[in-house]
């Protein structure tokens, strides 16, 4: 079974790294968004440590085809390897939760899981690729910027895509309502993603989207809808249309990045908070429930309203009924 698992990872890493590929910026192996660390990741957090052996196979059948050289592969092959595993250590231990159900574990995954873990793999592979002179004189930072950007925006909106399709499940009793608020989300999801791509800036429309999209649906619709915001947002850079025309690709790169992860966080934390809300108020209304059962079956059933033992007391004060003496 083990076997399996490693070998459905390793060949998940690498058919996910040639579709990232398709999007490369520099030299040919760098991309804006890299799936393959959120699948690792997301491996990881699934089915545990044993698995790391198709991540770094998986690594280095990507690798291997892109060169320099076999030393500079394994280097590269390793920071990619050691990256998702940092990731999965801190997430760890700081008491992660893959539903990402609490503020908490959005904040986890967002600066633990994707910002601080994929230096290792930016830093690692940048520098391999400068060490083997294959990099243009002062190319280290930008291949570095892309390098670390792309690992982090593949945790930041690939892995939560797949913790929700491990839980996912056909909605029952749902009204029609609801089923036709959800078609109109799919296509303002596509709407937005053409516009993405349209000379005037409107990538700003992405964000009501996912707020609608995670105030109404949580992560179920928030991750989907980050990822697929982020990918048009990508194509419209990489082939430099819409508000990414006539740029440097470094500025092109900072506006992206920018963006992808502002649209990252905002379906993350937002859909983090109405879940952890929302089980709140569940939490509350099943203890008042359980309360006023309990209530109910140790109140005495004398059959009118009980009397406590000072108010006799308190009707002789006001005029009421006296005592017999």
């Amino acid at each position: 079974m083990t076997a399996l698992q490693i070998g459905a990872v390793a060949a998940l890493y690498y058919a996910s790294g040639k579709l990232g590929l398709l999007q490369q910026l520099v030299r040919g192996q760098v991309t804006p968004l890299w799936p393959p660390t959120g699948i690792a990741l997301a491996g990881l957090l699934l089915l545990g440590l044993r698995i790391w052996p198709g991540i770094a196979l998986g690594a280095f059948l990507i690798n291997i085809s892109l060169g320099p050289s076999i030393p500079a592969v394994l280097a590269i092959a390793t920071g990619n390897t050691l990256a998702p595993l940092c990731s999965y250590a801190l997430l760890r231990r700081a008491g992660f939760r893959t539903r990402i159900n609490r503020f908490r574990d959005a904040l986890a995954l967002v600066f633990l899981g994707g910002l601080t873990g994929m230096l290792i793999s930016a830093t690692v592979g940048s520098g391999t690729l400068s060490l083997a002179r294959v990099l243009p004189a002062g190319g280290f930072w930008p291949t570095w910027w892309v390098w670390w950007t792309g690992d982090a925006m593949g945790v930041l909106v690939v892995t939560p895509v797949l913790l929700v399709l491990r839980s996912a499940h056909w909605p029952r009793h749902a009204p029609p309502s609801r089923w036709e608020e959800g078609a109109l989300l799919v296509v303002a999801t596509i709407g937005v993603g053409f516009l993405e791509n349209a000379p005037a800036p409107l990538t700003f429309l992405a964000f009501p989207l996912l707020a609608w999209a995670a105030f109404r649906f949580q992560l179920a619709a928030a991750a989907p809808c980050a990822l697929a915001v982020s990918t048009s947002a990508i194509l419209a850079a990489t082939r430099g249309t819409g508000p990414f025309a006539g740029h440097t690709l470094i500025t092109n790169m900072i506006a992206l990045q920018a963006f992808n992860g502002a649209a990252a966080m905002t379906a993350l934390l937002l859909a983090a908070v109405i879940t952890e809300r929302n089980e709140t108020q569940q939490k509350i209304e099943e203890t008042c429930r359980r309360l006023a059962e309990m209530a109910a079956r140790i109140a005495p059933d004398t059959g009118g309203p009980s009397t406590l033992p000072g108010d006799r007391g308190d009707e002789e004060e006001n005029g009421g009924p006296a005592r017999p003496s």
